[in-house]
C-alpha cells in the first residue's frame, strides 16, 4: 500500500499541476467566458493534449453549411510542468537510495503508470463539448437559426488514442527522470553506464530549463511594459517552451517550414507572423529570414553559445576524470542532436478552421484561417551535432582544472584507482 500511495501521489501531483497551469492560461486567454459552462471541459482537453492525448474537433452544420476544423499543437508549458512535478514526486521516496533492484523499480513505474492512466481516463471522459457558432451577419444567420441548421463545432477526446499515447508519455517521463537525476537509484548492473549517460543528459535538461527561464524573464518584461497583459500571460502559461525551444533551434542553425494565411486566435510573436504570413506556399523560418525583419534575431546565436557552453562545462565537470575531450564532445553531440530532434517533433503546429453558409464564406478563406509549422528535422539534428561537438570539446578543455567525479585511471598502468564496489541493493546513503 505504501508504494501505491506514493505512485498515486506522483501521478496526482502531475495531473493537478497541469490542471492549474492550463486553467490559468485558458483563463488569461478568455476561455472562462465560454458558454454552457464549458471552461472545465476545455481545461480537461488541454491537459489531455499536453499529456500526449488526442482531441478531435467535429462540426455539425446541417444541409445549409459546411465546416472544417482541426488543431494539432502541444501546450508545452502544461506538459513541462506536469513532467517536472511528477518526476520530482516520484523520485522523492528514492532520494536516499544508492541502488535498487530491477523488480522494485519496475513495480514503482507500473503502479505510477497505472494511476496516471486512471486519472487521464477521467479527464478524457470529461473533455467533450459542443458549441453553436455564428454563421455570419444578417440573413445567413437568421435563416440558419430559424431552420435549426445553425452550425456547431465541438471537441471530444479520443479515449483509446489518449490512453495509448499517455502510457508512452508517462513511461518516457519516468525513464528520463532516472537518466537525468544523479540521486535516482539504478540497478547495480547499470551503474557503470550512468557516468557516460547522466552528465550529458543533465546538461540538456539545463539547456531546456535555461531557455524557459530566459523566456519567462523576457515575457514578464513584455507583460509589464508593452500592454496586452492577458494575451502575454496566456502565451507564458500555455506555450512558452514552444517559442523558446524554437529560439534554441533557430539560434543553432535549425529551421522550420510553415505559413500563416490569416490569424485564427493563436498568439505568436510579431516576427514569426511577419515571416510566415503568406496566402500561398510555405516559407522558411530560420535566422536569415527572421533577421530580415528584426536584426536582433542574431542575438539568438550568442544566447545559444553561452547556454550550451555552460551546460557542456557542467557535464564535463560531472563526467569521469581524464575523459578524453573528443569523447566528451561526441557525447554532447549525440545528446544535443537528440534534444533538438525532440524539440522539432514537439513544436510543430497545424491549425485550421473554415466555414461556409449558403455560399457565404469558404472553407479556406473569409470565415476561416490556417497556421502550419513543421520542423526541418535533418537540419536540426545536424546543427545539434555540430554545436555539441564544438561546445563539448571546448568545455572539456576548460574543465580540466576542476575535479571530476568517478574513477581515476593510473597514467602508467591504466588501472582504476577510484572508489570501491558500490553498496548492495537496498542500502542507503549516509
Amino acid at each position: 500500500m505504501s508504494r501505491t500511495r506514493e505512485a498515486l501521489a506522483a501521478a496526482g501531483a502531475g495531473i493537478v499541476a497541469m490542471i492549474v497551469v492550463a486553467a490559468l492560461g485558458l483563463w488569461a486567454a478568455g476561455a472562462a467566458d465560454l458558454p454552457g459552462g464549458a471552461f472545465p471541459r476545455v481545461v480537461a482537453a488541454v491537459v489531455v493534449i499536453a499529456a500526449g492525448g488526442s482531441v478531435e474537433l467535429s462540426g455539425n452544420t446541417g444541409d445549409l453549411a459546411q465546416a472544417d476544423a482541426a488543431i494539432d499543437v502541444t501546450p508545452l508549458s502544461v506538459t513541462l510542468t506536469g513532467a517536472l512535478v511528477m518526476a520530482a514526486v516520484f523520485l522523492l521516496p528514492l532520494r536516499r537510495r544508492a541502488v535498487a533492484t530491477p523488480g522494485e523499480l519496475l513495480d514503482r513505474v507500473a503502479r505510477t503508470a497505472g494511476c496516471w492512466l486512471v486519472l487521464l481516463l477521467v479527464l478524457a471522459l470529461v473533455a467533450r463539448q459542443d458549441f453553436r457558432i455564428p454563421a455570419g451577419d444578417g440573413i445567413a444567420e437568421d435563416i440558419g437559426g430559424g431552420l435549426g441548421d445553425g452550425p456547431t463545432v465541438g471537441f471530444r477526446a479520443d479515449v483509446p488514442a489518449t490512453l495509448g499515447v499517455g502510457l508512452v508519455w508517462v513511461l518516457a517521463v519516468l525513464a528520463l527522470a532516472f537518466i537525468v537525476s544523479r540521486k535516482a537509484p539504478l540497478p547495480s548492473r547499470l551503474l557503470p553506464f550512468q557516468r557516460s549517460v547522466r552528465p550529458p543528459a543533465f546538461a540538456m535538461l539545463l539547456v531546456l530549463l535555461a531557455y524557459v527561464a530566459i523566456g519567462l524573464a523576457v515575457g514578464v518584461i513584455v507583460l509589464l511594459t508593452r500592454g496586452h497583459p492577458a494575451e502575454t500571460l496566456a502565451v507564458l502559461l500555455l506555450g512558452l517552451p514552444n517559442l523558446v525551444w524554437m529560439a534554441l533551434g533557430t539560434g543553432t542553425g535549425g529551421a522550420w517550414e510553415g505559413h500563416v494565411d490569416r490569424p485564427i486566435g493563436l498568439p505568436m510573436p510579431g516576427v514569426l507572423d511577419e515571416v510566415l504570413r503568406t496566402r500561398e506556399g510555405r516559407r522558411t523560418l530560420d535566422l536569415h529570414t527572421m533577421a530580415e525583419y528584426d536584426g536582433r534575431a542574431w542575438l539568438l546565436v550568442a544566447v545559444a553559445a553561452v547556454v550550451l557552453l555552460a551546460a557542456a562545462f557542467t557535464a564535463a565537470v560531472r563526467s569521469p576524470a581524464r575523459l578524453p575531450a573528443w569523447r566528451h564532445a561526441l557525447e554532447l553531440a549525440v545528446a544535443l542532436a537528440l534534444t533538438l530532434l525532440v524539440v522539432g517533433l514537439l513544436t510543430g503546429i497545424s491549425a485550421r478552421f473554415g466555414l461556409s453558409m449558403m455560399g457565404i464564406g469558404d472553407l479556406g478563406g473569409g470565415l476561416g484561417g490556417e497556421v502550419s509549422l513543421t520542423a526541418d528535422l535533418l537540419r536540426l539534428v545536424l546543427a545539434g551535432a555540430v554545436w555539441g561537438l564544438a561546445t563539448g570539446f571546448l568545455a572539456s578543455l576548460l574543465a580540466r582544472r576542476f575535479r571530476h567525479p568517478g574513477d581515476v585511471r593510473d597514467a602508467r598502468t591504466g588501472e582504476g584507482k577510484g572508489p570501491g564496489p558500490g553498496p548492495e541493493p537496498g542500502s542507503r546513503r549516509r
